[in-house]
């Protein structure tokens, strides 16, 4: 029987330093050859957000796209990874995760790019993301590369990324709200349910349900809504609690800096950290936060209605900008200036803790807002997942509708599953899961970086 240290072992040795490494090293090489492109050309990204191309073929609009992406991004890891990741490694990680995401958003770039370049559009049928770039852009002799990559994207979809951890946040806060102590059981035979794990599963499967049978169009648009809304109120909440705690600042900055580099202990010299330990949690956190070099953002640009690689490129950059380095970096830094890391706690219970603390709010408010930011944050990312696990079944089943829909109705019911699995042995799945589609999708960015830079060089000459 596989056991959670079987589980845990696995996940320790596919996130070593050698994918570790791999996914630094594509960002740096990418950063060079592209001329440190997510630098000199982020304010050109931003003006794209918005524009549209007319009379291109597609399904969404590049803001819905970039929606999807973000809505996919933007998760619960956003707010108890992040704050997870500063617990185990310490305020150090969050460093990491910063240069990680910087890096990544080159390899964005990348992916944004490659998605429209190689794409095929066959009856109204759009085949695109890391699958395809690999087919067409590598050759057909890669073949048995893409089909790795959907099959492990179609699994993370339904038992990572997409279902598991969103809907395991969601029934997190809402005990941390309304049952701390578990006391409320539901009892069937000798099985104890939670009613909030029950009613949180229920709400949550049919909502998603709801949107979609609609398809990449109505996920488009509920995005669309719901994506810039729920950002903007997390920013807000977070640099209300940043000013309110502004003489923490100075040494919260320090700690992260510090941390970064040198091993360090935790409250009093119980666990050590070592610089191995910070390193880790920061790039395996960055990149489920952020996404860069995942292969799964690609998957959403390539439905968009644009013809212009470079472009798209650039607008799928801005989703690492906002997911990571603002909203992970405002998560992390509100964890260490209230000392929330310290406190020994797991989950969502160290971003309750640091917002109750910090802000000027009953405790009981603070942990509304909390909930509130993560039922968004997880129902957006629980539909934007379930558009790559599709198109990626798309690929495979070469545009079975019916293996699709059946695909829908499974990914439902491991929504309402979800919210009674436990947190740890979610975490480590969905990241042995994550490594896998990063290995296929950074093995075609490398082999095909002379053609992403000699196009991206040649248009801003």
């Amino acid at each position: 029987m596989v056991t959670l240290d079987v589980i845990r072992q696995i996940h320790d040795f596919i996130w070593g330093m050698p994918l570790i490494c791999l996914i630094i090293i594509v960002g740096v090489w990418l950063t060079i050859k592209l001329k440190g492109l997510q630098v000199t050309k982020l304010k050109k990204a931003f003006s794209f957000m918005l524009k549209e191309e007319e009379g291109q073929k597609g399904e969404v609009s590049t803001f819905q796209a970039l929606c999807i992406s973000m809505s996919a991004t933007i998760g619960t890891g956003n707010i108890t990874a992040v704050a997870s990741a500063i617990t185990i490694g310490g305020p150090g990680a969050l460093l990491w995760m910063i240069i990680t995401a910087f890096f990544g958003m080159a390899t964005k770039y990348a992916e944004g790019f490659l998605a429209v370049k190689y794409r095929k559009i066959e009856n109204d049928r759009i085949i695109g993301g890391p699958y395809a770039y690999i087919e067409y852009g590598l050759g057909a002799k890669w073949k048995p590369l893409a089909k790795a990559f959907a099959i492990f994207g179609m699994f993370a979809s339904i038992l990572g990324l997409g279902t598991l951890t969103q809907i395991n946040g969601i029934v997190d806060a809402t005990q941390n709200v309304f049952d701390k102590e578990s006391l409320h059981l539901l009892s069937i035979g000798k099985i104890n349910l939670s009613w909030c794990s029950l009613i949180a599963g229920a709400l949550i499967a049919i909502f998603s349900a709801l949107v979609l049978i609609g398809g990449v169009k109505r996920i488009g648009r509920v995005c669309e809504w719901i994506v810039p809304i729920m950002a903007l109120t997390y920013i807000a909440i977070c640099l209300l609690l940043i000013c309110c705690n502004i003489k923490e600042i100075p040494l919260a900055i320090r700690s992260i800096v510090q941390m970064a580099f040198s091993n360090q202990a935790l409250a009093g010299g119980i666990t050590g950290i070592t610089i191995r330990n910070v390193i880790q949690q920061g790039v395996a956190k960055g990149i489920f936060t952020n996404e860069a070099g995942l292969g799964s953002a690609p998957i959403a640009t390539a439905t968009v209605k644009s013809n212009d690689p470079i472009r798209q490129g650039l607008v799928a950059m801005t989703s690492t900008f906002f997911g990571t380095v603002i909203i992970c970096s405002l998560t992390g830094l509100c964890v260490v200036l209230t000392g929330a890391w310290k406190e020994n706690l797991m989950g969502i219970s160290i971003a309750d803790y640091a917002f109750t603390k910090g802000l000027p709010f009953p405790s009981i408010v603070c942990s509304l807002l909390i909930l509130l930011c993560i039922i968004c944050f997880a129902f957006t990312t629980i539909i934007g997942w379930n558009l790559y696990g599709v198109k990626c079944l798309d690929y495979l089943t070469k545009g079975n509708v019916k293996i699709q829909k059946i695909y829908n109705w499974l990914y439902i019911l491991m929504v309402f599953i979800g919210a009674f699995l436990k947190i740890d042995l979610i975490w480590n799945l969905a990241e042995i899961i994550n490594a896998l589609m990063a290995i296929p999708n950074l093995i075609a960015i490398l082999f095909l970086t002379n053609d992403i830079a000699k196009d991206t060089n040649l248009y801003f000459k």
